[in-house]
């Protein structure tokens, strides 16, 4: 992966010239982020009743006295063992992130199909803080797009991501955000599933920075290399050191 080796001043002068991507790329991130803030909402009338360690909790509960919530749709099928390890990639990074964003009047929820006696049992594994509860007697899960009943998947195609899709998976990734006003009625405002949560994942903010990038290539697909948090060094997937 050896790059062009330049004088300092040559160096300097490429990276003006990609600074000024960079900056326009900033600019049309704001502008994009403005555009989704002026999506009309839906105000969500059904009644959502999910499952946590503290009993039932409704999902106007999930907003924790904040007017603002952002929930994880975390793959965690009833029959599975363990959370997915891509939502589980990107679950590493909440409460980090949490403890700062709770106090710009936004809360956060992970919700999954599976027992809340596994999702305990997961989430002590994992060592995450962040709420989490089980929709598996709610319809929440498939409303929003993200859980597809075995008849649906038995037609050879699913709506995923605004569009058809061919999928055998019963459950699927995304994020969705929700406002609840000052008379408690709640609307939804957003939702994004696939890549669309990609910026929440600081850790491919790293490796897009580093020199060899996210180092995918010749991969069996992009995200083969991840693995949950416990099991890098137990595989030997720890990156071998120089010298």
């Amino acid at each position: 992966m050896q790059r062009p080796v330049v004088s300092r001043d040559e160096w300097i002068t490429a990276r003006k010239a990609l600074l000024l991507k960079e900056k326009q790329l900033t600019r049309q991130r704001d502008q994009l982020a403005a555009e989704r803030r002026k999506l009309p909402w839906v105000k969500v009338d059904k009644a959502y009743v999910f499952d946590g360690s503290n009993g039932k909790e409704t999902l106007a509960d999930l907003f924790d006295g904040r007017s603002q919530l952002v929930i994880q749709h975390f793959m965690f099928g009833p029959d599975w063992e363990e959370g997915c390890v891509g939502c589980s990639f990107g679950a590493d990074h909440v409460d980090s992130a949490r403890q700062h964003f709770e106090h710009r009047d936004l809360s956060f929820a992970a919700v999954s199909r599976t027992s809340v006696a596994k999702i305990e049992s997961f989430k002590r594994r994992m060592g995450w803080r962040f709420k989490w509860v089980s929709s598996f007697d709610s319809d929440f899960n498939y409303d929003f797009g993200v859980s597809f009943t075995r008849e649906q998947l038995a037609g050879g195609e699913v709506v995923y991501n605004y569009g058809p899709i061919e999928s055998q998976m019963e459950d699927l990734s995304g994020i969705s955000l929700f406002y609840k006003d000052e008379t408690g009625s709640i609307f939804h405002t957003y939702s994004t599933y696939a890549r669309g949560d990609e910026l929440l994942s600081t850790a491919y903010a790293y490796l897009d920075l580093a020199p060899k990038g996210r180092d995918e290539e010749g991969l069996p697909f992009p995200s083969a290399w991840w693995r949950h948090h416990d099991k890098y060094e137990d595989e030997g997937l720890k990156a071998k050191k120089i010298g």
